[in-house]
């Protein structure tokens, strides 16, 4: 047949002739390793400590994003697989001794699992039914923490050890040219390791013919099904696969603070995921990353200007009109609130607007 006479419909995911470009530049790789190594030696040990729980919030942040942000499906249950993956690791990895590869390995494939077995019943669900059964799901794993004392030490949580080393490199007390760093020094390159590793392969996945279905499913679900895109299969691939970076995020968890309570995987915890996709970027890794700083680092930029705000209250009766508990809430959902409506694209797109007007000027 002709080619100029055949009408049938090109598959949009069908695998291009020429090999797709690479989802990260070799130098932003590079880049992205020298900052993990130099920061910890410039960075003051407190706020090396907050980025530390940035790093974390920023791999399950990118799971997230890969669910809500490239498929659509909206999903407070990040929480729940967290906590999912820092019990299995603090088992792994302290009650029976095994080292990092494999409790961290352990952890990801207990949320994958768990993952596969809720998704495909959470995912005949969309909308704000998905929200309210991944909600239910929080609520089920504070149930479920509260009374696997064995496991979760109960109520009261339990403390957890877990071995750092990868090989000759201990992180717990990593040396570097001669220099011993701190234990803060020492997770915040296995933490920021383990967030790029995160970063390259979302990247790699949304560059690859499942991450074409994924946007495909976000954008037209039924024109997505037309063209022979197994919309329910490719939605549970994209609930396991958040699932999974949600357990590692879980897991860095439990080994860096060495303490888990089950309140701490509740629902405030899903609220502030999507609050880092939404702030960040929906559907963008970077922007991922970026919320997650943004949300992790904003309490403490307030704490620090706090005593040249007079209608803030740091202490009881010291005469203020709101407490800083109350001024970062509402810092918090003014900036939710704000992106939603004044920039969809979150940061990303804010920074891409400023870059473009810039190369405009200089055009000009």
């Amino acid at each position: 047949m002709d080619a100029r006479t055949d009408l049938r419909p090109m598959d949009p995911l069908a695998v291009p002739a020429v090999r797709p470009p690479l989802s990260i530049r070799p130098a932003t790789l590079v880049a992205c390793l020298a900052a993990i190594t130099i920061l910890p030696f410039v960075v003051p040990d407190f706020w090396l400590s907050i980025l530390n729980y940035a790093g974390i919030a920023a791999v399950g942040a990118i799971g997230l994003n890969l669910l809500t942000g490239s498929t659509g499906q909206v999903s407070l249950g990040q929480p729940f697989f967290m906590g999912v993956g820092c019990y299995v690791a603090a088992y792994v990895g302290q009650d029976l001794g095994l080292p990092l590869p494999l409790w961290l390995a352990a952890a990801v494939l207990a949320g994958g699992l768990t993952g596969a077995l809720v998704g495909p019943a959470a995912l005949r669900l969309r909308g704000h039914y998905l929200v309210i059964v991944t909600l239910g799901l929080v609520l089920v794993g504070l149930h479920l923490w509260q009374n696997l004392p064995a496991l979760t030490g109960g109520a009261n949580g339990r403390s957890i050890t877990l071995a750092a080393a990868l090989g000759p490199l201990d992180f717990s007390a990593l040396s570097l040219g001669g220099t011993t760093l701190t234990r803060n020094q020492g997770w915040f390159i296995l933490i920021w390791l383990c967030a790029l590793v995160a970063a390259v392969l979302a990247l790699n996945l949304l560059n690859s013919r499942a991450g074409r279905a994924f946007m495909a499913i976000r954008d037209r679900e039924m024109t997505a099904s037309v063209i022979g895109i197994s919309v329910s299969r490719t939605k549970i691939v994209a609930f396991v696969v958040s699932s999974m970076f949600a357990a590692a995020g879980g897991a860095l968890y439990g080994g860096y603070v060495r303490y888990a309570a089950p309140v701490e995987w509740d629902l405030l915890l899903g609220v502030q995921y999507l609050a880092m996709i939404v702030v960040g970027g929906a559907g963008s890794v970077i922007g991922s990353v970026l919320g997650a700083l943004f949300i992790t680092l904003l309490p403490q930029i307030v704490k620090l200007a706090s005593p040249i705000l007079p209608f803030v209250s740091i202490t009881p009766g010291d005469g203020g009109v709101i407490s800083l508990f109350a001024l970062n809430q509402i810092l918090f959902g003014s900036f939710i609130i704000g992106f939603l409506m004044f920039e969809p694209r979150g940061i990303v797109g804010l920074l891409g607007r400023v870059a473009g007007r810039i190369n405009q000027t200089r055009t000009n």
